[in-house]
């Protein structure tokens, strides 16, 4: 890693974070519109860019008012466990403040306890999930 950029609102196209998705949670690449879900749902992002190509980003998601989430926390193969996770929460949480929220949450595999927890600040609390797609509850 060379030159690690970490941007509240940094500008990205959609064919890169389509691209880091897949590259990150190993499945084929989308056609989402990124810039779009963005602009109409969200508090914010945060994009990490290594001289100028996108290696992380996180979507920081709100209810408007002073609870923020979270989502799609995303670092690419080749910049993992270099730090730029605990950049783009760190970041993320910079821009939920700035904003007036209280609060920041987030949900995550098992496997992430390590980083939520320890290397970004998280306090554990209890949580509730719902499939909404099984049609047998």
């Amino acid at each position: 890693m060379t030159a690690l950029s970490v941007a509240w609102r940094g500008s990205f196209t959609d064919a890169e974070v389509n691209q880091l998705h897949a590259d990150a949670f190993d499945h084929r690449v989308f056609d989402d519109a990124w810039n779009t879900l963005v602009a109409e749902n969200s508090l914010g992002w945060v994009t990490a860019r290594d001289d100028g190509r996108l290696v992380g980003f996180v979507n920081v998601v709100w209810d408007g008012q002073v609870h923020a989430w979270l989502q799609d926390t995303i670092v690419g193969p080749s910049a993992q466990r270099m730090g730029v996770g605990t950049r783009l929460v760190s970041a993320a949480q910079d821009g939920a403040r700035a904003a007036g929220c209280e609060w920041l949450h987030v949900d995550f595999d098992d496997d992430l306890k390590a980083f939520y927890f320890e290397a970004c600040g998280f306090t554990p609390t209890n949580a509730g999930l719902i499939d909404l797609t099984d049609t047998e509850t």
